[in-house]
């Protein structure tokens, strides 16, 4: 299968944020390299930089292979075909328990274009696919179609009401229950119809579209997003070394909570570490032109305090 372009978004913000404290020879993380985009920038920007690169997506995984072939970086790169919450075992594995740590991570919290615009992994109301949502497709046994057809009243509602923050998350919750009565829903269509029809005539048109917060509900919860994200950040904190930065990209408020208040939380308990995004960062109009995607990006920088002996001056 073909993969699809993928626009990073505030991709030149991060590689600025990250690199600043850089030398030669340095190690960053690109924690879910999608279409290459933030890892190509940060080898651009160094031709001695280096880069460990994530992605559990098998599709991604062989794409980024072949890109790293044809731009011949295959000595810069790392490249580690699993899930970024087994982070620090992967460093481990690769680089071994004395290794100094990184210069920058970045987190991108995004879902790449390569699975909205694929109808076949079932991301998107745009097309008709199968239910399905998973990020990787070789380990994760657990589809959207599960979730719908499978899971419990109680465990459907507050799914969707906490990780789509939906509105009419009852209604929505009973014509599932309804439909899948008469039938199993197994296609994104059936799925987009039943949201549709659960908001009341007068809202079903102008505004968000009736199926947006539920598709999200419904993949966190298939990709297990937010525990991934809690679980990583506390591990990225050990592998960063001083000068060295976390950018993390978030495109919905649950995810910017909690890296947030993961920040707040990581400065309290270690004085070596600050906040440098007072508000986090957003993109461009010049961006927001040429990516719509990028309108709900947040990202924000966390950084280990420089040694008095490495402070520039």
């Amino acid at each position: 299968m073909e993969y699809l372009p993928h626009y990073s978004v505030l991709n030149r913000e991060a590689v600025d944020y990250l690199v600043e404290n850089a030398k030669d020879g340095d190690w960053f993380s690109d924690l879910t390299f999608g279409a290459g985009g933030h890892t190509f920038a940060l080898l651009q920007r160094n031709e001695k930089f280096n880069v460990l690169s994530f992605d559990q997506d098998p599709e991604a995984y062989k794409n980024g292979m072949e890109l790293i072939e044809k731009n011949k970086v295959g000595d810069r790169i790392k490249f580690a075909n699993t899930n970024f919450r087994n982070f620090d075992e992967v460093v481990k594995e690769k680089f071994g328990e004395d290794f100094e740590g990184f210069m920058g991570v970045v987190v991108d919290l995004g879902v790449s274009s390569h699975h909205f615009d694929k109808s076949e992994r079932g991301f998107s109301f745009r097309f008709e696919g199968p239910l399905d949502m998973r990020m990787d497709t070789e380990n994760n046994e657990l589809t959207a179609e599960i979730v719908v057809n499978e899971y419990e009243e109680d465990e459907l509602f507050e799914i969707i009401k906490t990780y789509g923050e939906e509105r009419f998350t009852r209604r929505i919750v009973q014509n599932i229950l309804e439909e899948r009565k008469k039938e199993r829903i197994t296609t994104t269509k059936q799925m987009e119809n039943i949201c549709f029809h659960s908001y009341p005539k007068n809202m079903r048109h102008g505004g968000i579209h009736p199926a947006t917060r539920t598709f999200q509900a419904l993949r966190i919860e298939v990709n297990q997003e937010l525990q991934v994200l809690t679980d990583v950040l506390s591990q990225l904190i050990k592998w960063l070394r001083p000068g060295g930065r976390i950018a993390a990209i978030s495109f919905h408020s649950l995810e910017d909570r909690i890296v947030k208040h993961a920040y707040k939380g990581f400065t309290k308990e270690d004085k070596n570490l600050e906040i440098l995004t007072k508000k986090p960062v957003l993109a461009t109009q010049e961006e927001l032109s040429e990516n719509s995607r990028s309108r709900s990006a947040k990202m924000r920088v966390l950084q280990r305090k420089l040694d008095k002996t490495e402070e520039k001056g």
